[in-house]
């Protein structure tokens, strides 16, 4: 078999098991959605469809599909169509360039654990999330409802204020990783190295962007339901609506994904390769290890939902001018000159 053929099949190989991956975790985030928000309210939750309640997602997506998809009269219907469909284009494409593990030697070949090491990884993603505003901007305006495009018009608004923090945020690893290659910044982070330790301020910026970008409480604007009915996605219905919302939950894994990638290690066990352990069982761990810390990322996501009530609007803007702007320009500041101290 000749290269090029090899690197096709494990091209493949990659998109089918992470894709499928994807999918399966993001029904199941649905599930722990509710039956963590039935643990904080003292409730039970599903527990009615399968065993626990496990089936329950397979009945939802049966419930979607067959629902009626009803369009407004009034709606801009190809845009209305199209604007689920770059939700989910964006939240999926995305996962191509985060490492979860790393290289690994198959036949005599470099395989990473990723579907695309580019050098400009990271800029990769930046750009994809900017276009994610325009999915839930086209939704409000294409629905014909005055509901719909002030949700949308929020959401342009706020995602575009969180995006410059957590622009300065990531610059501040860049100066720490001197690389784009997101496999670079996880190395950069041996041992307990972790940009998180280094960079708190930089941290905690990044991560209250995060639940900016997906549109996640307190940061729920768009869609806030006391005021806006559904917001942006009022006049969704049937495997349109489930497109948005798959988009929410795929947008809190990739999330939670780049924060562990940019501040907590990625891959990253610490010190594991002195444990001894045979280079498979090695790997084995780095892989969980990543899988761990996204986990309880993804816990603390839905965590926060049910502990803090949504912002004002004016709030929100605050929030994100007021202090995320200047303390992401601090972090920057310190990331230089602890990058020059450390030199």
């Amino acid at each position: 078999m000749n290269d090029f053929l090899f690197y096709i099949i494990v091209a493949l190989v990659k998109i089918v098991i992470i894709a499928n991956m994807i999918l399966i975790t993001v029904s199941y985030l649905v599930y722990f959605e509710r039956k963590i928000s039935a643990w904080t309210q003292n409730r039970v939750g599903p527990n009615r469809v399968g065993y626990l309640g496990l089936l329950q997602p397979f009945a939802d997506v049966l419930k979607l599909l067959l629902k009626e998809d009803i369009v407004p009269k009034v709606a801009n219907k190809f845009i209305h169509s199209m604007a689920p469909f770059i939700a989910l284009f964006v939240a999926f494409t995305t996962y191509a360039v985060i490492p979860f593990g790393p290289s690994i030697t198959l036949w005599g070949k470099e395989i990473p654990l990723m579907m695309a090491d580019v050098n400009i990884g990271i800029l990769y993603v930046l750009a994809l999330t900017s276009i994610g505003v325009y999915a839930i901007t086209f939704a409000g305006w294409s629905s014909g409802s005055k509901y719909s495009l002030l949700g949308g018009i929020r959401s342009s608004a706020q995602m575009i204020s969180y995006e410059i923090s957590m622009g300065f945020s990531i610059a501040g690893v860049l100066i720490f990783s001197q690389s784009l290659r997101p496999m670079e910044i996880v190395i950069a982070q041996h041992g307990w190295m972790w940009n998180a330790v280094l960079q708190p301020v930089g941290f905690l910026t990044f991560v209250v962007a995060a639940f900016a970008e997906t549109n996640r409480l307190p940061f729920d604007l768009p869609e806030a339901e006391p005021e806006l009915v559904g917001g942006y996605h009022t006049e969704y219905s049937s495997m349109k609506f489930a497109a948005f919302f798959l988009a929410e939950y795929a947008n809190m894994i990739i999330g939670s994904a780049m924060i562990v990638t940019l501040y907590l290690g990625g891959w990253q066990f610490p010190y594991v390769e002195t444990f001894g352990f045979s280079p498979a069982v090695t790997i084995g761990l780095q892989v969980g290890a990543f899988f761990v810390k996204m986990g309880a990322l993804l816990f603390f996501f839905i965590w926060v939902r049910w502990s803090i009530p949504r912002f004002r609007y004016d709030q929100l803007m605050n929030i994100g001018w007021k202090v995320m702007f200047p303390l992401s320009l601090l972090n920057l500041i310190w990331a230089a000159i602890l990058a020059m101290i450390m030199k």
